[in-house]
């Protein structure tokens, strides 16, 4: 399965990055590249006037000696070292200090999420963001600043301005059919290729999403709007609409994990990653209720659809969204313990584990930006459950599009995902008989309002 056009081709090991989602190319040349790009355009044209959200972030960075402190330091613990020093070519460096990052960021705020055409690939960085704190954030420094509530209160008026950029006409300008553009040929292969794999289906594009292919941009008005397309209905059906014992799949996702008797508060920030319910529901009072909870935990991918329909047939008792961190990394992926791949290495000591924040999936339900909707299903086996859409990386927007007291069909929207990263659970209380949860492992995307888990009654 391609998730990203180039992920099929032999790709050097030392370069290989899986990454769930496919939020960032595999063949980490390609981020890499893509990195020295906008960095090699900010070096070598005038200084530009930051705009006035970085202004205020670098007032806050030189204004506040903590933060001074972890946005000078995370730099400096970067390994000297290929690959994180250097680009591939082993010639530029990187993103050198805290005023070379708002450069940077200053620029690639003036652009969309799109395609990088490289000499040993094509690949593309759905979140721009990540691509230039991907090494920072596991550090020490970058840990303890992305964890910062000063510093996460500044990243969400960041990513908010980035945001109505792109709400903007000029974003949709990465939605053409040239080498960078979301409908060039591999950028719509790939798309496609990740959307009718789940039900094995050839679909063009316009057949399976609500577009105008007669139209510029496919009738799409920004690059949220592409981002946020919707399905035609007849895609993706809603499993069993009759039989309450049957539960839909929430979001268009692959599997990352299934999880029994998750204990109301645990250790989210260790390795194993377990559960902690109490944190992902957001000290919610209805939280209690979920001790010893069975929970599904599945990744959206960056080519994919990004709304959230209801799992169940019910009325909506609490619907809110916990603001929380944005960039936050566990520190087992980073240099000070000393890991090679996650994995504890007395051969490589001082690596950054490479995939990321991809790999942190459980620690980031307990801390990431979430939405939290509490649905009391009609079927009185279920009872009271819960969805959490968690944000990673650039989202700066869980919107929820359901209210208190409001009644659900099984199958109709709840709200969705914008402008980047984000994996989604759902919680079902002790006692619950669900099973039949498709396994961690599978290659392709669970389709969305497909079956994922059905009620034994045995």
């Amino acid at each position: 399965m391609v998730h990203q056009h180039g992920d099929e081709h032999d790709i050097p090991q030392e370069h290989l990055v899986h990454r769930h989602g496919a939020w960032l190319p595999a063949d980490h040349r390609v981020q890499h590249e893509w990195l020295r790009t906008q960095i090699e355009h900010v070096d070598s044209n005038p200084k530009k006037e930051l705009i006035p959200v970085l202004q205020e972030f670098k007032r806050l960075i030189e204004g506040n000696s903590r933060i001074y402190m972890y946005f000078n330091q995370m730099w400096e613990e970067i390994p000297l070292k290929k690959p994180y020093y250097k680009d591939p070519t082993g010639m530029k460096k990187q993103i050198r200090d805290y005023r070379h990052m708002l450069d940077v960021l200053n620029h690639i705020f003036t652009q969309a999420p799109q395609w990088t055409d490289a000499a040993f690939g094509v690949g593309m960085v759905g979140v721009p963001m990540v691509g230039i704190f991907d090494y920072v954030m596991a550090t020490p420094s970058g840990h303890a600043a992305f964890l910062d509530p000063e510093v996460n209160k500044m990243m969400k008026k960041i990513l908010n301005e980035w945001g109505k950029f792109l709400k903007s006409p000029k974003s949709a300008e990465v939605l053409e059919s040239h080498k960078q553009g979301w409908f060039s040929e591999h950028g719509m292969k790939d798309l496609m290729q990740v959307a009718n794999a789940p039900l094995k289906t050839s679909h063009r594009f316009e057949d399976m999403y609500v577009c105008d292919p007669s139209a510029k941009h496919y009738g799409y008005t920004s690059w949220d709007h592409f981002f946020t397309r919707q399905l035609r209905e007849t895609a993706r059906p809603t499993a069993s609409p009759d039989n309450d014992d049957v539960i839909a799949n929430a979001c268009e996702s692959k599997v990352y994990n299934v999880a029994r008797r998750a204990k109301l508060r645990d250790r989210f920030w260790i390795k194993s990653q377990p559960y902690s319910v109490l944190d992902m529901l957001g000290h919610d009072p209805l939280a209690a209720q979920f001790s010893d909870a069975t929970v599904y935990q599945a990744f959206l991918s960056a080519l994919s659809y990004h709304r959230w329909h209801a799992p169940v047939a019910g009325r909506v008792l609490r619907a809110f969204v916990r603001d929380g961190t944005y960039f936050s990394e566990p520190l087992f992926e980073g240099p000070a313990g000393g890991f090679a791949e996650g994995e504890r290495s007395a051969e490589r000591p001082g690596e950054i584990d490479t995939r990321g924040i991809s790999v942190a999936q459980g620690y980031l339900t307990a801390l990431a930006t979430r939405a939290v909707i509490f649905i009391e299903a009609d079927n009185p086996a279920i009872g009271l459950m819960a969805f959490v859409g968690v944000g990673m990386d650039e989202v700066s927007t869980c919107e929820i599009t359901v209210s208190h007291g409001q009644h659900v069909k099984k199958g109709e929207q709840l709200g969705m995902f914008h402008f980047g990263g984000s994996s989604h659970c759902l919680l079902f209380r002790s006692g619950v008989p669900v099973d039949g949860f498709p396994a961690p492992g599978r290659v392709e995307n669970v389709p969305v309002r497909g079956q994922v888990a059905v009620i034994n009654r045995r």
